[in-house]
């Protein structure tokens, strides 16, 4: 439905978006994520018309909207945005949900069976009449969208519209999204900087990393293999070192990290310059060598720190490089660890992912 073409934008001599390329696919919810000043914003105004790109494209249906400019009122009536402040007007509820129906001059009629529904869909029945510069932050949310939603447009932009709000407000409007787009088909293009929550909603995912999409895929390919270190620092996959390939052996390499040797599958081949990173979900710790294990990798070590994160503790161990692994607190009680205490750890080849690195081969 969408396809972004070498898209680059300059706010004087600051380069904000360079060679962005994406599709967007009809009826899918599209996350772009990334931290704060990548462009989020910047991105999604372009697409609704409201900035102008430096360079390259943007097709709807293979037309280029931004050449096209007598249709440029027709492409922004097919778009819709919420922006990451809560918008409202000086007017009741119903009548700020129904101001874009009036601009576009439908039938009476029509706005209020639109606004009843919307107000029902968003769950604020009994507040039609209320003032909407009186609501909570997530109610004036709330009514943002459904006033975007009521045009129905077949493409509805969200500029982080959580951002701003508490856990249980933004769990409402993550729902909301979510049914929309179930029920309606139309296509949702979110920017976020919550990973979770662009986990949660997104078919697909883009990292929006420097300026330029880093990786886009399925949340499972983009989170399971990201495509460079500073991506898998991002997403917070830990456990990144780096190396080169020593040796290769039906389809296993084996990494040199100058300290330590990690065993992992790859078809890059030897002498290439890489990094590699291990969840720690998928390290087990051993308090004995003797302990039966049939992983590849088996590292010797001494826990550096126990951190309590969320329900379970994060266990830093120094095995030459760093390595953490996560057990539920129980475990640390029941094995009695401490640090300073001599551990082994253990994960398999399978369990690395490899990544090569920009850098030349050795």
């Amino acid at each position: 439905m969408i396809e972004i073409r070498e898209l680059y934008k300059s706010f004087g001599n600051k380069q904000v978006l360079r060679n962005v390329n994406a599709v967007i696919n009809a009826g899918e919810i599209f996350t772009i994520i990334g931290p704060s000043g990548q462009g989020k914003s910047t991105l999604l105004r372009i697409i609704n018309l409201l900035d102008e790109p430096t360079a390259g494209q943007i097709l709807f249906d293979g037309v280029d909207i931004h050449r096209d400019k007598s249709r440029r009122m027709e492409f922004q009536r097919m778009m819709a945005m919420v922006f990451q402040k809560p918008v409202v007007f000086d007017t009741t509820v119903r009548d700020d949900i129904a101001t874009g129906l009036r601009y576009r001059g439908f039938d009476r009629r029509i706005i209020t069976k639109r606004v009843d529904e919307a107000i029902a869909v968003i769950g604020m029945e009994g507040f039609g009449e209320r003032k909407a510069r009186t609501l909570s932050g997530g109610e004036m949310q709330r009514v943002a969208l459904a006033r975007a939603m009521v045009t129905e447009p077949a493409i509805l932009l969200l500029d982080e519209p959580t951002a701003n709000l508490d856990p249980v407000a933004t769990g409402a409007i993550e729902e909301l999204i979510q049914r929309y787009n179930r029920e309606s088909g139309t296509t949702i293009i979110m920017s976020t900087h919550d990973m979770i929550q662009g986990q949660r909603l997104a078919h697909r995912i883009g990292f929006l990393m420097d300026g330029t999409f880093s990786q886009t895929g399925t949340p499972r390919d983009v989170f399971l293999t990201p495509k460079n270190k500073d991506l898998a620092r991002f997403i917070g996959v830990g456990n990144i070192f780096e190396g080169f390939i020593h040796a290769t052996e039906k389809g296993i390499v084996s990494i040199d990290s100058g300290s330590t040797v990690i065993y992992a599958v790859s078809d890059l081949p030897a002498g290439k310059r890489v990094s590699g990173c291990i969840r720690r979900g998928d390290i087990t710790l051993h308090l004995s060598h003797a302990e039966r294990m049939s992983a590849r990798n088996v590292l010797r070590g001494t826990i550096t720190s126990i951190l309590p994160v969320g329900s379970v503790s994060e266990i830093s161990v120094d095995c030459g490089i760093n390595l953490t692994a996560r057990l539920t607190w129980k475990a640390v009680e029941d094995l009695d660890l401490h640090t300073g205490d001599v551990v082994w750890l253990s994960f398999k080849a399978s369990a690395v992912h490899v990544m090569e690195d920009a850098a030349v081969s050795i």
